[in-house]
């Protein structure tokens, strides 16, 4: 049996029982889409408008592939996570349920997509 008062058996739980895990991972992904936005936009800007062949030989090479995959991993999750919260806020019962997973399956699949065409690009 634990000795704990009420109070600090709460801290950092919240009332979903999550504590701030969600809105910490909510920060970090803004944070890195803060400095990969940018150089995705850089990196892509450089080969727009080039043929299929030269935008071909510029992903192949290692830098400009993976800025282009991760800003697609990490904005990907970043927009699920404020998905979900938007869902949690407004929706209720059944409904937030399927709405999350399914939005879940789409962003991590989009997600998939895009990392799988960068790599066969890159290959």
């Amino acid at each position: 049996m634990a000795f704990l008062t009420d109070r600090k058996r709460a801290v950092g739980w919240g009332a979903a029982k999550s504590g701030t895990e969600h809105a910490w991972s909510m920060k970090k992904s803004s944070v890195a889409l803060l400095f990969l936005i940018p150089l995705f936009v850089f990196t892509f800007g450089a080969v727009l408008g080039d043929s299929f062949e030269e935008v071909q030989a510029y992903y192949a090479r290692p830098f400009p592939a993976i800025i282009a995959a991760l800003t697609l991993l990490v904005g990907f999750k970043h927009f699920n996570d404020g998905f979900q919260v938007l869902i949690e806020d407004y929706v209720h019962g059944l409904w937030g349920k399927v709405l999350i997973l399914g939005m879940t399956c789409i962003s991590y699949g989009a997600a998939a997509v895009g990392i799988f065409a960068i790599a066969k690009m890159a290959l």
